[in-house]
């Protein structure tokens, strides 16, 4: 079954206040959002494998580790996870980006993949799919879908703030996918917006409305 982290990290927890917070500008919310995604990127990546290596210090000659050379792939779902990209590759600058793109069916209400470019060597990476928001969990849910049709084996997904009902959905329809999040709120309002949330992640990161 899918494991679900929470990071109470406190500069993550710090950070995060100020997202929250509806008089942070456009400017200063993407910096935020940047920031507290290398923060998470810092921990979801706390299992990746090592391997011990033999260099040569100014001093003497050391045994020392390095990454294992795993392949990651990150793939933000379009367009809010676009914002959350550049503060993980700062951490993790050899990963490739994939995208997935999704917009909601007005009468269905379900969301519907319209643009995936992942990369060509798909089995052989970890994926991690980054949003800011999980609310109703079905644009997660479809992300995770279209990277499985394409042959994508571990996948993890990130985001920023999720409610329970998301989880939920996220956790039964992929239970071998973990999510990893910075806090977990309340509910989901009658409108499918995050309480108490921090508003559309898109529109604040990019100033629209």
């Amino acid at each position: 079954m899918a494991k679900v982290y929470v990071f109470d990290h406190p500069l993550i927890q710090h950070k995060l206040t100020y997202i929250r917070d509806k008089n942070t500008g456009t400017k200063e919310f993407r910096e935020l959002v940047d920031e507290v995604a290398s923060l998470m990127a810092f921990e979801i990546t706390r299992d990746l494998p090592l391997e011990e290596v033999e260099i040569e210090t100014p001093v003497s000659v050391s045994k020392s580790n390095v990454l294992a050379g795993k392949k990651l792939g990150i793939i933000p779902i379009l367009r809010a996870g676009l914002g959350m990209v550049e503060g993980m590759l700062k951490l993790i600058p050899a990963a490739k980006v994939g995208h997935v793109g999704l917009y909601r069916d007005p009468e269905t209400l379900q969301p519907v993949e319209y643009y995936v470019k992942l990369p060509s060597d798909v089995e052989e990476r970890d994926f991690i799919v980054v949003d800011p928001m999980l609310a109703t969990g079905g644009s997660a849910v479809e992300a995770i879908n279209s990277l499985k049709k394409r042959g994508a084996k571990n996948i993890k997904f990130m985001c920023l703030i999720a409610s329970p009902e998301g989880v939920e959905v996220v956790k039964d329809a992929h239970p071998d996918v973990d999510i990893y999040i910075a806090a977990l709120d309340e509910k989901l309002n009658e409108k499918g917006y995050i309480v108490p949330g921090l508003g559309d992640a898109g529109d604040r990161l990019y100033g629209t409305k």
